[in-house]
């Protein structure tokens, strides 16, 4: 079991006070010092305190029946709790507040295998949950209340000019790529999308010296994408460094990556992220600067342009739409002989379902059938519903924003908090360097929550702001260059790598051994869908695997007993 002993204070990151009080003594001794007079305060100004709170961090502090915990806005730092006969202990891993021998959420494995992750405030142990992000979680008198101390709020004012608001972003984007940095070695990941290559480029403005860059790459058609990171590099003059992924260092890396990791997690680019964090940690690197959050932003992800074409089928009358287009979608019959008519017949299908729902029309588990993954003994003890349920929380937390900034509101909880920043941070830990996020810092989000919602997406252009901000300070082909959304080509390693092949395929039906996944879809999955669809059945098989290789690590003995 966790220790009895009260937990030690813990603060991770650079959180920034408003209230000068707190700010001097977060300078003169250290952010604790600044928690742990805020501990004492009443409810209301402990959530005010919170809220003033800039920077990225996780902080908790207290003893005995009185502690405070809370985590930044996008939760870039995790912090973990359980709470037990009025005890509250805490720690920055889920793992380490788990008995020796844990019992693990039903729910939660239902979970990961629908999001790839487990979702805050579930982790993957009994009585052992996560702050989301922008929350605090407060324990007194035997009593613990989690509330928010922030959600996103959009007001559209800004009325200066292009030029002017141009200036303000590019002084908002140096700022945050400065207070990133930790005074060493200068250096950030780099892709070669529009934001690494940006904080690349801004490491050089607010320096005066080249960033160290870091690249990964695959020897696999058509995914990689090497040449717009060499493009970057060679225009802001940086120490470049390239790495090639090979499905050997798939092998090694998976069990490894799988043992470091608290909780079940099936973001397969972790993997290339930390190969290339391990070159920086050879290279005398302490901190990467991440471009993470630009999309999220500024509205550059494909989805957003995609869901305001299906978003227009709601301004058709009612009576249209319930009374005969709907019907005739439903019909069948010569319409799916008819491209045309099949096309709009599948829009209006896709259109109808109201959000959030809709963003999951090709969740995965779903697309594969759950009742043909899971066996019907797991299923009977899981809430199917739950996942929609939580998203249609999340989104109904920006009701009355435009529809575009409600999409990036809800990315904000399951792209980045949820998925990609855990996904970098665990990378970067297991390398052993420590990572900063400057397009997430809290100065940046309020410019873009004050950007009119034609700037992130004028029409169907993404991110139109954004790129025409820095046009002349990118280059024109990193501005232009079309979103892929290429990862990791496991899929198509795992067929043709011997070694690969074989990780997989046990671990695959090491987990059907476990009672969770049905023998009979790991069977055909590995025999037939895997081998004729690499690339998209690949997925299905990295999410097992990873569970499978995390259970090894952390729970061996684990078994689903019906």
């Amino acid at each position: 079991m966790p220790s009895s002993q009260p937990p030690l204070p813990l603060a991770v990151g650079s959180p920034r006070f408003a209230d000068p009080e707190l700010a001097r003594a977060e300078q003169a001794e250290g952010p604790l010092a600044s928690w742990s007079r805020i501990v004492g305060l009443p409810e209301v100004e402990a959530l005010r305190a919170a809220a003033s709170a800039r920077g990225h961090f996780a902080l908790a502090a207290g003893s005995g029946d009185r502690a405070l915990l809370a985590v930044d806005r996008f939760a870039t730092r995790s912090l973990c709790w359980r709470f037990d006969e009025g005890r509250l202990s805490w720690s920055a891993r889920a793992d380490e507040l788990a008995p020796r021998r844990p019992r693990l959420d039903l729910q939660a494995l239902y979970d990961y295998l629908y999001f790839h992750a487990i979702p805050s405030p579930r982790t993957v142990f009994e009585g052992v949950h996560r702050l989301p992000p922008g929350h605090l979680a407060r324990a007194e008198a035997g009593r613990l209340d989690v509330k928010p101390f922030w959600t996103p709020r959009f007001d559209e004012k800004r009325s200066a000019s292009f030029a002017a608001l141009r200036d303000e972003f590019r002084r908002l984007l140096a700022d945050a790529v400065r207070r990133g940095l930790d005074g060493s070695k200068p250096a950030c990941f780099l892709s070669g999308g529009t934001d690494s290559s940006t904080v690349a480029g801004m490491i050089g403005e607010v320096t005066g010296k080249p960033a160290a860059t870091y690249s990964i790459g695959f020897d696999a058609q058509g995914y990689d994408e090497m040449e717009f990171a060499r493009i970057a590099a060679r225009r802001f003059g940086c120490d470049h460094h390239e790495y090639y992924v090979t499905p050997d260092d798939l092998v090694r890396g998976i069990p490894a990556m799988a043992a470091h990791l608290d909780q079940p997690f099936g973001n397969s680019s972790a993997l290339p992220a930390y190969c290339c964090a391990a070159r920086a940690r050879e290279d005398g690197v302490t901190r990467l600067l991440a471009g993470d959050g630009g999309d999220e932003l500024f509205g550059g992800n494909t989805r957003y342009a995609k869901q305001r074409v299906f978003d227009a089928y709601q301004a058709l009358p009612a009576g249209l739409r319930s009374g005969l287009l709907e019907p005739m979608s439903r019909a069948g019959g010569g319409f799916d002989r008819l491209p045309l008519l099949r096309k709009g017949a599948s829009y209006v299908r896709q259109a109808s379902v109201a959000m959030p729902d809709r963003f999951q029309s090709y969740n995965l588990l779903d697309r594969l059938g759950v009742n043909e993954v899971l066996t019907p003994a797991f299923l009977a003890r899981v809430d199917r519903e739950d996942p929609l349920r939580q998203q249609r929380e999340v989104w109904q937390q920006s009701a009355g924003a435009s529809f575009v900034n409600r999409m990036l509101a809800f990315d904000w909880r399951y792209t980045l908090a949820e998925n990609d920043l855990p996904k970098v941070r665990a990378s970067a830990e297991l390398a052993g360097v420590s990572v900063a996020y400057p397009l997430l810092d809290q100065e940046l989000v309020d410019f873009s929550t004050s950007l009119a919602t034609s700037y992130k997406l004028k029409g169907l252009k993404l991110r139109w702001f954004f790129k025409e901000a820095l046009r002349g300070f990118l280059p024109d082909e990193i501005i232009t260059k079309k979103k892929h959304g290429f990862g990791l080509p496991f899929g198509v390693w795992a067929v043709s790598h011997a070694g690969l092949r074989e990780l997989a395929s046990d671990s695959l039906r090491g987990l059907a051994e476990r009672g969770l996944v049905r023998r009979a879809f790991i069977d055909e999955l590995l025999a037939h869908h895997l081998p004729a669809h690499p690339g998209y059945y690949g997925e299905m098989v990295w999410i097992l695997m990873m569970l499978e290789q995390w259970l090894r690590a952390h729970a061996p003995d684990w078994r689903f007993e019906g």
